[in-house]
């Protein structure tokens, strides 16, 4: 099932609410939350520990449903209400991807088997997903680690790996979460950057959880969260960002 996106969009989200727990216990994580994230757009998503931002992550991510509120990805309405209109972890593989504290990567596998897999699991051929990998960790500036297992990467190059991996089936969002916690401030802020080129020229929506405000001018915009309800926040480059979907379809 579709609905209708304003041209440039790759996410809508309106009215999100997730709830924990019940009655004496209960707990609004995120409450009526509604935002937009255009192709090639880079949004930074701030606020204190426990405002709500990761678990908003969870739910863009089609990880949880929401208690009540859409969501739309490309032209497809997702969840409506804790209702799913499509097969979620089909979708989710193939529309998202994901990058979060730590690398994650496998430890037995290397960096171009890493990357490799997340395209095999999607039917992709061995063939097709070797040639798309070095592609990618080519264009991250890691194609020379690309034989060699995690633990022989520095932080900044495993984080380059995990965001091949992100990229390897094309997303069009993809959602990281706190990416640059494990990192110094230098390789934390290169980290960023390469968020951004990754959303200004592959033309994908970003969304990062982040604590950094050092680098909130790499963002076209940001969003800030407290006590699990959604503001606009401020940003130096914000002005670009509330163009950048018309801007994407000239």
């Amino acid at each position: 099932m579709t609905t209708p996106l304003s041209a440039g969009l790759v996410v809508e989200a309106t009215g999100l609410t997730k709830i924990y727990g019940s009655g004496n216990t209960e707990v609004v994580a995120v409450r009526d939350a509604s935002l937009t994230v255009a192709r090639g757009e880079i949004v930074a998503l701030l606020g204190p520990s426990g405002a709500g931002k990761s678990t908003l992550l969870t739910l863009l991510g089609l990880i949880l449903p929401p208690n009540a509120g859409r969501i739309s990805i490309g032209q497809t309405l997702v969840f409506d209400g804790e209702r799913s209109r499509v097969n979620v972890r089909r979708f989710r593989r193939q529309h998202l991807g994901f990058v979060f504290q730590k690398a994650n990567l496998i430890p037995f596998l290397t960096a171009a088997e890493n990357v490799q897999l997340a395209m095999e699991i999607n039917d992709v051929s061995p063939r097709a997903a070797r040639t798309r990998t070095m592609e990618l960790l080519e264009y991250l500036g890691v194609a020379d680690r690309a034989e060699h297992l995690p633990s022989k990467l520095s932080g900044g190059q495993a984080q380059r790996v995990a965001v091949a991996r992100s990229l390897a089936n094309r997303p069009s969002l993809i959602l990281a979460d706190e990416p640059t916690a494990a990192l110094d401030s230098v390789r934390g802020r290169q980290v960023m950057e390469l968020f951004r080129k990754v959303a200004h020229e592959q033309k994908a929506g970003v969304m990062v959880v982040t604590h950094d405000h050092r680098a909130l001018d790499v963002f076209d915009r940001s969003l800030e969260m407290e006590d699990g309800q959604l503001r606009t926040g401020a940003c130096p480059n914000s002005t670009t960002g509330q163009n950048k979907a018309h801007e994407n379809d000239k």
